[in-house]
């Protein structure tokens, strides 16, 4: 038997050693996670690293195979950019190297095949890596011109394993209806909106200046799907889906405002190519188990009609939740129980009648074989803060992308501020959390109106105007615009008016944030309402105009006339 010498020996042990304790030996680095992991609660034995704090609005995100991250903002940071690029090269876990990339905000990011993949409204573009580059280097290739237009044009992607790029294109509408956002309104049928939205078109992953046709899509009928991932475990596309809204503003004679809190369900799938899921003719009730038919096509609530051979979900949340982000777990880092499934996160949502919003959390559902094995919990909460918010804008935090790093951990990101959490699971005991200043955004104030502002007004806002426009006033972000601390809305009278009277549907930007959803015609509301709600706004949430008069309201529609 061979027997090494001394001198070897000791040697092998000190290159053993070296490994050890730089990491090449597969341990994995104690990174010290922040105090009450940065704002929000996780499951035991684990903690968060806050790997950077205030980016903007920060959408999804992806991590390279070297640790970089990429996140992409809704909205240009003040350099003009809309790709952000970290590198943290101290080993503490948080970013040191921040650098910005593309004058492209959107949502979807992807890093495949040595490209960084990105989207905006209406194209998928991709720009090619360099090995140690932070940055990619070379043109920005275009490879996908898709259909633009109103409503939900949030361009998420992914990657299967046979060379396709998979892009969801969500809806224009609410649920196909003749006349948006309308109380009563019906349902166009066929609904012509599916031949080029509210679906997953494929495209290849190569090509350039390809264009969406109907030959492109993968599968239809599902109203925007912007938590879509490949499951590599299985080789098949997943989605959870935003569901509809307004089941009892529009349908009050089916539905309740308790009915309409939970309903309808945000839909779990997996996605077969040619796979029809539904919309908008059916709708997903996740407490009886059941699709039944909207209300825009004879439903009451209770009928199923041609729902009844319409692919039911893998799984329904409550409704209103906004499901932003699906990520399945290929670490080993976390426990053995995570291997597989699938993380969720909730990005909280605006249409829930002015009541208290949910949603705001990271879930987990377990997966074995590509089928939910368990009940879903909660992994990462406390987004939201310290109070129920009725506004969306009023959480602290509103969790939206997700993606895994090269040891495991899970990273996080919000879309308000722009806040990124590294998740890291610790066997023996989460270590003591340093305390560091982050940003603290404040507590939401109620409501106050001035002196102007008439009952009246706020009696026509209240039925009218606040399930969109929200109780404080400002909106929901990237959909309907604020009216506090908006200056058209104190600036001449006669615009407003004309909004009111004709409906809205443009994008607009106000403050450096675009908005664009449907405001339907109120026309039917009377000269004197119309003067009392312009009052009201143009008086309350900090507000100071003049107060509009009846007969500046029939002048105007008149002419409008």
């Amino acid at each position: 038997m061979n027997r090494l010498t001394p001198k070897l020996t000791g040697l092998l042990l000190s290159l053993t050693l070296i490994l050890f304790f730089t990491g090449c030996g597969k341990k994995a680095k104690l990174f010290i996670p922040d105090k009450d992991n940065g704002g929000i609660t996780l499951p035991d034995h684990f903690g968060a690293v806050v790997v950077v704090d205030t980016l903007g609005r920060g959408r999804h995100l992806i991590v390279n195979n070297n640790g970089d991250i990429y996140v992409h903002l809704r909205k240009l940071d003040s350099n003009g950019k809309g790709i952000i690029a970290m590198r943290d090269t101290d080993g503490d876990g948080r970013a040191d190297m921040i650098k910005g990339y593309s004058d492209v905000p959107g949502t979807g990011i992807e890093l495949h095949n040595g490209y960084l993949y990105f989207s905006d409204r209406t194209h998928v573009y991709r720009a090619k890596m360099t090995k140690g580059e932070l940055l990619p280097t070379g043109t920005i290739d275009t490879l996908v011109t898709m259909v633009d237009g109103g409503g939900h044009m949030e361009k998420t992607l992914t990657f299967d394993n046979r060379g396709n790029m998979l892009v969801n294109i969500g809806s224009q509408s609410n649920d196909c209806e003749e006349t948006l956002r309308t109380a009563a309104s019906k349902g166009v049928f066929p609904c012509t909106e599916l031949e080029t939205r509210a679906g997953i078109w494929e495209f290849s992953d190569s090509i350039q200046h390809q264009v969406q046709d109907v030959q492109h899509r993968y599968a239809t009928g599902i109203r925007n799907a912007v938590a879509l991932s490949w499951n590599f475990d299985v080789g098949k596309l997943y989605a959870v889906a935003h569901g509809r809204d307004d089941l009892h503003r529009y349908w009050p004679e089916y539905y309740t405002e308790e009915d309409n809190l939970e309903l309808p369900a945000e839909e779990f799938f997996d996605i077969e190519k040619g796979d029809s899921l539904g919309w908008p003719y059916c709708y997903y009730d996740q407490i009886r188990g059941i699709k039944l038919l909207n209300p825009e096509y004879g439903g009451d609530a209770k009928a199923i009609g041609m729902c009844a051979d319409a692919k039911m979900p893998l799984y329904g949340f409550p409704g209103h939740w906004a499901p932003n982000d699906i990520l399945f777990y290929e670490g080993n880092m976390f426990p053995e129980k995570y291997k597989h499934g699938a993380f969720i996160a909730f990005h909280g949502s605006w249409n829930r009648l002015g009541h208290n919003q949910q949603g705001f959390k990271v879930m987990f559902m377990p997966m074995k074989d590509g089928k939910p094995s368990g009940e879903p919990e909660v992994f990462a909460d406390g987004f939201i803060g310290p109070q129920p918010v009725t506004n969306p804008s009023d959480a602290f935090f509103r969790p939206c992308g997700l993606a895994e790093g090269p040891d495991g951990s899970i990273y996080i990101c919000d879309s308000q501020h722009g806040r990124v959490w590294r998740v890291i699971y610790y066997k023996d005991g989460v270590p003591q959390a340093v305390d560091r200043q982050l940003y603290q955004p404040e507590v939401a104030q109620p409501a106050e109106l001035s002196s102007s502002g008439t009952d009246a007004g706020k009696e026509v806002y209240s039925t009218y105007c606040l399930q969109c426009h929200m109780e404080n006033g400002k909106g929901a972000p990237s959909m309907n615009p604020p009216l506090a601390g908006n200056n058209t809305v104190t600036a001449e009278a006669d615009p407003l008016i004309k909004i009111i009277l004709n409906g809205f549907s443009q994008p607009t930007e106000i403050n450096g944030e675009m908005y664009q959803n449907i405001m339907p015609s109120h026309a039917f509301l009377t000269d004197q309402q119309i003067a009392d709600v312009l009052t009201y706004i143009r008086n309350t949430w900090g507000n100071s105009a003049s107060t509009v008069k009846p007969e500046e309201v029939s002048k105007v529609r008149a002419a409008n006339q």
